[in-house]
Protein backbone atom coordinates (compact mmCIF):
# COMPACT_ATOMS: atom_id res chain seq x y z
CA UNK A 1 0.00 0.00 0.00
CA UNK A 2 2.82 2.41 0.91
CA UNK A 3 4.47 1.76 -2.46
CA UNK A 4 1.22 2.52 -4.27
CA UNK A 5 0.73 5.76 -2.35
CA UNK A 6 4.33 6.72 -3.02
CA UNK A 7 3.86 6.11 -6.75
CA UNK A 8 0.68 8.20 -6.80
CA UNK A 9 2.41 11.08 -4.99
CA UNK A 10 5.32 10.92 -7.44
CA UNK A 11 2.96 11.13 -10.42
CA UNK A 12 1.07 14.04 -8.87
CA UNK A 13 4.28 15.95 -8.14
CA UNK A 14 5.57 15.36 -11.68
CA UNK A 15 2.28 16.46 -13.19
CA UNK A 16 2.07 19.59 -11.05
CA UNK A 17 5.55 20.65 -12.21
CA UNK A 18 4.87 19.96 -15.90
CA UNK A 19 3.42 22.12 -18.64
CA UNK A 20 1.09 20.39 -21.08
CA UNK A 21 0.63 22.24 -24.35
CA UNK A 22 -1.74 21.67 -27.25
CA UNK A 23 -1.27 23.58 -30.48
CA UNK A 24 -4.00 23.63 -33.12
CA UNK A 25 -2.89 25.30 -36.33
CA UNK A 26 -4.54 26.27 -39.58
CA UNK A 27 -3.15 27.86 -42.72
CA UNK A 28 -4.64 29.43 -45.81
CA UNK A 29 -1.25 29.29 -47.56
CA UNK A 30 -1.69 26.47 -50.06
CA UNK A 31 2.09 26.12 -50.49
CA UNK A 32 2.27 24.78 -46.93
CA UNK A 33 0.02 21.81 -47.67
CA UNK A 34 2.03 18.60 -47.53
CA UNK A 35 4.94 20.32 -45.79
CA UNK A 36 6.41 19.04 -42.55
CA UNK A 37 6.61 21.50 -39.67
CA UNK A 38 8.90 21.20 -36.68
CA UNK A 39 8.52 22.60 -33.17
CA UNK A 40 11.95 23.47 -31.78
CA UNK A 41 13.28 25.13 -28.65
CA UNK A 42 16.58 25.70 -26.85
CA UNK A 43 17.40 23.65 -23.78
CA UNK A 44 20.77 23.56 -22.03
CA UNK A 45 22.17 25.70 -24.89
CA UNK A 46 21.24 23.07 -27.48
CA UNK A 47 18.56 23.07 -30.15
CA UNK A 48 15.93 20.47 -29.37
CA UNK A 49 13.15 19.31 -31.66
CA UNK A 50 10.04 18.76 -29.55
CA UNK A 51 7.58 17.56 -32.16
CA UNK A 52 6.84 17.47 -35.87
CA UNK A 53 3.75 17.15 -38.02
CA UNK A 54 2.51 17.36 -41.60
CA UNK A 55 0.22 20.11 -42.85
CA UNK A 56 -2.86 18.32 -44.19
CA UNK A 57 -5.64 20.36 -45.84
CA UNK A 58 -4.36 23.44 -44.07
CA UNK A 59 -4.36 21.86 -40.60
CA UNK A 60 -1.52 20.88 -38.27
CA UNK A 61 -1.17 19.89 -34.64
CA UNK A 62 1.50 19.78 -31.91
CA UNK A 63 1.21 18.56 -28.34
CA UNK A 64 3.46 17.51 -25.50
CA UNK A 65 4.62 18.02 -21.94
CA UNK A 66 7.50 20.22 -20.78
CA UNK A 67 9.16 20.75 -17.42
CA UNK A 68 8.46 24.49 -17.66
CA UNK A 69 6.93 27.16 -19.87
CA UNK A 70 9.18 27.80 -22.89
CA UNK A 71 9.36 29.91 -26.01
CA UNK A 72 9.75 27.80 -29.13
CA UNK A 73 9.80 28.33 -32.87
CA UNK A 74 7.87 26.63 -35.63
CA UNK A 75 10.16 25.63 -38.48
CA UNK A 76 9.65 24.50 -42.04
CA UNK A 77 12.87 22.72 -42.99
CA UNK A 78 15.60 25.03 -41.62
CA UNK A 79 13.54 28.20 -41.80
CA UNK A 80 11.91 29.63 -38.69
CA UNK A 81 8.34 30.68 -39.40
CA UNK A 82 7.17 32.11 -36.09
CA UNK A 83 7.63 32.01 -32.30
CA UNK A 84 5.13 30.44 -29.89
CA UNK A 85 4.98 30.23 -26.10
CA UNK A 86 4.44 26.66 -24.97
CA UNK A 87 2.24 26.87 -21.89
CA UNK A 88 -0.80 25.15 -20.41
CA UNK A 89 -3.92 25.59 -22.49
CA UNK A 90 -5.27 25.36 -26.01
CA UNK A 91 -3.00 27.33 -28.32
CA UNK A 92 -4.37 28.42 -31.69
CA UNK A 93 -2.16 29.34 -34.65
CA UNK A 94 -3.32 31.03 -37.82
CA UNK A 95 -1.00 31.41 -40.81
CA UNK A 96 -2.03 33.37 -43.88
CA UNK A 97 -0.32 35.47 -46.53
CA UNK A 98 -0.66 38.68 -44.53
CA UNK A 99 0.64 37.57 -41.12
CA UNK A 100 0.95 34.80 -38.54
CA UNK A 101 -0.80 34.93 -35.17
CA UNK A 102 -0.87 32.81 -32.02
CA UNK A 103 -3.66 33.13 -29.47
CA UNK A 104 -5.59 31.25 -26.80
CA UNK A 105 -3.23 31.61 -23.85
CA UNK A 106 -2.16 34.64 -21.83
CA UNK A 107 1.52 34.77 -22.78
CA UNK A 108 0.88 34.14 -26.47
CA UNK A 109 -1.74 36.90 -26.48
CA UNK A 110 0.83 39.23 -24.90
CA UNK A 111 3.59 38.18 -27.32
CA UNK A 112 1.53 38.76 -30.44
CA UNK A 113 0.06 42.01 -29.19
CA UNK A 114 3.66 43.19 -28.81
CA UNK A 115 4.62 41.89 -32.28
CA UNK A 116 1.63 43.66 -33.82
CA UNK A 117 2.49 47.00 -32.16
CA UNK A 118 6.17 46.63 -33.06
CA UNK A 119 5.31 45.91 -36.71
CA UNK A 120 3.04 48.94 -36.81
CA UNK A 121 5.93 51.14 -35.69
CA UNK A 122 8.23 49.54 -38.27
CA UNK A 123 5.66 50.21 -41.00
CA UNK A 124 5.38 53.83 -39.93
CA UNK A 125 9.18 54.16 -40.09
CA UNK A 126 9.27 52.60 -43.55
CA UNK A 127 6.55 54.96 -44.75
CA UNK A 128 8.79 57.92 -43.93
CA UNK A 129 11.00 56.95 -46.87
CA UNK A 130 8.04 57.20 -49.23
CA UNK A 131 7.05 60.50 -47.67
CA UNK A 132 10.57 61.86 -48.14
CA UNK A 133 10.60 60.86 -51.82
CA UNK A 134 7.19 62.45 -52.36
CA UNK A 135 8.34 65.71 -50.77
CA UNK A 136 11.40 65.74 -53.01
CA UNK A 137 9.22 65.29 -56.09
CA UNK A 138 7.06 68.19 -54.89
CA UNK A 139 10.16 70.41 -54.83
CA UNK A 140 10.17 71.06 -51.10
CA UNK A 141 13.41 72.46 -49.69
CA UNK A 142 15.82 69.70 -48.59
CA UNK A 143 16.37 71.23 -45.14
CA UNK A 144 12.64 71.35 -44.48
CA UNK A 145 12.33 67.72 -45.60
CA UNK A 146 15.15 66.54 -43.34
CA UNK A 147 13.75 68.46 -40.37
CA UNK A 148 10.20 67.12 -40.76
CA UNK A 149 11.17 63.53 -41.55
CA UNK A 150 13.80 63.53 -38.81
CA UNK A 151 11.29 64.79 -36.25
CA UNK A 152 8.81 62.04 -37.14
CA UNK A 153 11.57 59.40 -37.13
CA UNK A 154 12.64 60.48 -33.65
CA UNK A 155 9.05 60.25 -32.44
CA UNK A 156 8.64 56.71 -33.79
CA UNK A 157 12.00 55.65 -32.33
CA UNK A 158 10.95 56.98 -28.92
CA UNK A 159 7.66 55.07 -29.11
CA UNK A 160 9.51 51.90 -30.06
CA UNK A 161 11.93 52.32 -27.17
CA UNK A 162 9.05 52.87 -24.74
CA UNK A 163 7.20 49.82 -26.07
CA UNK A 164 10.26 47.63 -25.61
CA UNK A 165 11.07 48.98 -22.14
CA UNK A 166 7.50 48.60 -20.88
CA UNK A 167 7.17 45.10 -22.37
CA UNK A 168 10.34 43.90 -20.63
CA UNK A 169 9.41 45.43 -17.27
CA UNK A 170 5.84 44.10 -17.38
CA UNK A 171 7.14 40.59 -18.06
CA UNK A 172 10.12 40.41 -15.70
CA UNK A 173 8.84 37.24 -14.07
CA UNK A 174 7.88 35.17 -17.10
CA UNK A 175 9.66 33.94 -20.23
CA UNK A 176 8.72 36.99 -22.29
CA UNK A 177 10.85 39.40 -20.26
CA UNK A 178 14.18 37.79 -21.24
CA UNK A 179 12.89 37.17 -24.77
CA UNK A 180 12.12 40.86 -25.29
CA UNK A 181 15.47 41.77 -23.67
CA UNK A 182 17.19 39.60 -26.29
CA UNK A 183 15.32 41.45 -29.03
CA UNK A 184 16.47 44.75 -27.58
CA UNK A 185 20.13 43.78 -27.27
CA UNK A 186 20.40 41.98 -30.61
CA UNK A 187 21.01 45.27 -32.40
CA UNK A 188 24.42 45.66 -30.74
CA UNK A 189 27.58 44.03 -32.12
CA UNK A 190 28.72 43.28 -28.58
CA UNK A 191 27.13 43.75 -25.11
CA UNK A 192 26.97 47.41 -24.14
CA UNK A 193 25.34 49.44 -21.40
CA UNK A 194 22.89 52.07 -22.62
CA UNK A 195 20.64 54.34 -20.54
CA UNK A 196 17.69 52.16 -21.56
CA UNK A 197 19.40 48.93 -20.47
CA UNK A 198 20.60 50.50 -17.22
CA UNK A 199 17.07 51.70 -16.48
CA UNK A 200 15.64 48.24 -17.12
CA UNK A 201 18.24 46.56 -14.92
CA UNK A 202 17.63 49.08 -12.12
CA UNK A 203 13.99 47.95 -12.05
CA UNK A 204 14.64 44.25 -12.68
CA UNK A 205 13.38 41.49 -10.41
CA UNK A 206 15.77 38.88 -9.03
CA UNK A 207 14.17 36.26 -11.28
CA UNK A 208 14.87 38.35 -14.36
CA UNK A 209 18.48 38.99 -13.31
CA UNK A 210 19.07 35.25 -12.87
CA UNK A 211 18.02 34.43 -16.43
CA UNK A 212 21.04 32.98 -18.25
CA UNK A 213 20.96 35.38 -21.20
CA UNK A 214 20.27 38.47 -19.08
CA UNK A 215 22.94 37.59 -16.50
CA UNK A 216 25.65 36.85 -19.06
CA UNK A 217 24.82 39.85 -21.23
CA UNK A 218 24.82 42.27 -18.31
CA UNK A 219 28.02 40.92 -16.77
CA UNK A 220 29.83 41.06 -20.12
CA UNK A 221 28.48 44.55 -20.82
CA UNK A 222 29.84 45.71 -17.46
CA UNK A 223 33.23 44.21 -18.32
CA UNK A 224 33.17 45.95 -21.69
CA UNK A 225 32.32 49.23 -19.99
CA UNK A 226 35.31 48.86 -17.67
CA UNK A 227 37.52 47.94 -20.63
CA UNK A 228 36.50 51.11 -22.45
CA UNK A 229 37.17 53.13 -19.31
CA UNK A 230 40.72 51.77 -19.20
CA UNK A 231 40.49 49.21 -16.38
CA UNK A 232 43.03 46.40 -16.27
CA UNK A 233 41.33 43.46 -17.95
CA UNK A 234 44.20 41.16 -16.90
CA UNK A 235 42.79 41.34 -13.38
CA UNK A 236 41.51 37.80 -12.55
CA UNK A 237 38.28 39.32 -11.23
CA UNK A 238 37.49 40.49 -14.76
CA UNK A 239 37.58 37.21 -16.67
CA UNK A 240 36.76 37.05 -20.39
CA UNK A 241 33.39 35.49 -21.13
CA UNK A 242 33.70 35.57 -24.91
CA UNK A 243 33.28 31.81 -25.17
CA UNK A 244 29.81 31.91 -23.61
CA UNK A 245 26.99 31.76 -26.13
CA UNK A 246 23.68 33.60 -26.16
CA UNK A 247 20.44 32.79 -27.98
CA UNK A 248 19.46 35.22 -30.68
CA UNK A 249 16.10 36.91 -30.08
CA UNK A 250 15.21 36.89 -33.74
CA UNK A 251 15.14 33.12 -33.73
CA UNK A 252 14.87 31.35 -30.41
CA UNK A 253 16.78 28.29 -31.55
CA UNK A 254 19.72 30.13 -33.08
CA UNK A 255 22.71 31.21 -31.01
CA UNK A 256 24.95 34.26 -31.08
CA UNK A 257 28.12 34.57 -28.98
CA UNK A 258 28.72 37.12 -26.29
CA UNK A 259 31.49 39.29 -27.67
CA UNK A 260 33.76 41.41 -25.53
CA UNK A 261 34.46 44.88 -26.88
CA UNK A 262 37.75 45.00 -28.84
CA UNK A 263 40.62 46.91 -27.32
CA UNK A 264 42.01 49.86 -29.23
Amino acid sequence: MNKILSAIVTVLVFTSCSTAYNVQGSSSVTALDGSKLYLKTVKDQNIKSLDSCDVVHGKFYFSGVLDTVRIASIFMDDESIMPVVLEDGEITIQIDHAKQTVSGTALNDTLYKFIDLFNQLDNRMNELGHKQNQMILEGIDENIIMEEVGREADKIAAEREQLMTNSIIENFNNVLGPYFFEMLTSIYRYPVLTPQIEFIMSKASDKFKRDRYVKEYYETAQQNEKRMQGFDMDDPTMSDNASTSLPSPNDTVQRAPIINVPQN
